[in-house]
């Protein structure tokens, strides 16, 4: 089914493409809301994924992989949007109280956003794939073009560097 409705999508049928982007609409949007952080951003990043795919459905070299390929194009947008908005110091406004009160004991609580924020791309990227979407190593070494042993390798580094963390946020205890 999704073979043949990639295939039509590839001859220029709207139709298909469309009934075939809503069956991994929430799902990008699942994994483009853990690298953006903020709905109206990731609803963005939905969008121009959506456009980006409709635009290149042709490159498409295996309708089997169509998700995957989404979902790479996902992430790419994502870090894209990452990198672009790090370029822009924005203030929240929750914060706005502790300007200037260095002095004063701010208790933090440390969320899995949060640890995952502590990771580099590479790391969120496998950390996201394996857990959030339940992909398997080498479904995860296909999407990022990286060797299995790679990807085995970045997530065993990316928990460990999360057991570090908890435990230096005393969670762990």
């Amino acid at each position: 089914m999704i073979i043949c409705l990639v295939k039509k999508a590839q001859k220029g049928d709207d139709k298909a493409f469309l009934k075939l982007y809503q069956q991994y609409q929430e799902d990008i949007y699942r994994i483009v809301y853990v690298y953006v952080k903020n709905q109206n951003d990731a609803l963005d990043v939905v969008q121009e994924v959506a456009y980006l795919s409709f635009k290149n459905i042709h490159t498409l070299k295996n309708p089997e992989h169509f998700k995957t390929w989404l979902i790479k194009i996902a992430i790419t947008c994502s870090i894209n949007l990452i990198k672009k908005n790090q370029k822009v110091i924005q203030l929240k406004p929750e914060d706005e109280e502790f300007i200037g009160l260095e002095d004063e004991d701010v208790s933090l609580s440390i969320t899995l956003q949060e640890l995952l924020e502590q990771l580099n791309e590479d790391e969120k990227s496998v950390v996201i794939l394996k857990f959030y979407e339940g992909y398997s190593f080498k479904e995860i070494a296909d999407l990022l073009n990286i060797p299995l042993g790679t990807a085995k390798s970045v997530l065993y580094r990316a928990l460990n560097k999360l057991r570090k963390n908890l435990k230096e946020a005393d969670i762990c205890e």
